[in-house]
């Protein structure tokens, strides 16, 4: 009987150490690429828009004026609409 349990690699099936690396070793490698698709996308689109605030408005529109896409009274307009909504500081 002692032959058998030796020969069999001891208590429970053989693959139990190659499991019990292999799983948490999956785990990891699926929160990773998770983590790391989320800070690619959020990379590539500049943040979540929610997220964003009057200072990401502001820097759109700053970019929108810069490519020639309005012109400075439409910007100048817009930029005031947008610093008027900001919180105030205090």
């Amino acid at each position: 009987m002692f032959e058998t349990f030796i020969a069999h690699g001891g208590p429970g099936f053989p693959g139990a150490i190659a499991l019990s690396v292999l799983v948490p070793l999956f785990w990891f490698g699926l929160a990773a690429l998770f983590v790391g698709l989320t800070r690619r996308r959020w990379r590539r689109g500049g943040g979540h828009p929610a997220f964003a605030g009057p200072r990401g408005a502001q820097a759109t529109l700053a970019e929108r004026f810069a490519q020639g896409d309005i012109d400075e009274q439409e910007y100048r307009a817009r930029l005031e609409v947008l610093r008027a909504q900001e919180p105030d500081p205090r």
